[in-house]
């Protein structure tokens, strides 16, 4: 019998080790892999929440000033989209032309500024539109770019259709989003 021999139970252990600790660590790299993809995915989410927090304040705006003004509120219509590349409007001849070229200007993130003119108070590419509906009522419409794709507006809402569509992703208008509100102009008459 030899006595410097470890026992068979110890001599099958070996190695075991450091493959428990490969295996931890693989599990840990996907684990954390998994958690730098959630993180992108939240910072996504959290900028689509501003985008459309920043559209509804633009919308109440336009639709406060339509209210505001209720005897002209046909004059608000926009024939295209304000906002985008388009230039805003410059003349204050009117109130409602003053309302345009202030709403334009906020469409374009006038609000908040970084540099010179590196306007950033506002939605992606954002654009407003005032439609009458008839019967004294005004859909009024803030459109903007979205960072993924996800489902297209409805048919019926057509303010900047067609122009969120770069990229591969954004086809068919599926990055292109969109808040709506109704105005509605009741008579005051007796």
């Amino acid at each position: 019998m030899v006595a410097d021999r470890p026992p068979l139970s110890s001599r099958s252990q070996r190695g075991t080790t450091l493959l428990e600790v490969l295996i931890t660590l693989v599990i840990l790299a996907i684990g954390l892999l998994g958690l730098a993809g959630l993180q992108t995915r939240l910072q996504s989410s959290e900028m689509e929440a501003y985008q459309r927090s920043q559209a509804l304040i633009l919308l109440n705006d336009m639709a406060s000033r339509i209210a505001a003004n209720r005897t002209n509120a046909l004059a608000y219509v926009t024939g295209a989209p304000l906002g985008g590349t388009a230039a805003c409007p410059t003349s204050v001849a009117t109130r409602q032309e003053a309302d345009a070229g202030e709403w334009c200007n906020a469409l374009k993130g006038a609000g908040e500024t970084m540099g010179e003119n590196n306007n950033v108070g506002a939605m992606v590419g954002g654009r407003g539109c005032v439609e009458a509906l008839g019967a004294s009522e005004y859909l009024v419409t803030v459109a903007w770019q979205g960072m993924t794709p996800i489902a297209a507006p409805p048919a019926g809402v057509t303010c900047g259709q067609g122009n969120y569509n770069g990229g591969t992703a954004c086809v068919n208008d599926l990055c292109r989003r969109v808040v709506t509100t109704i105005v509605r102009i009741g008579n005051l008459a007796p």
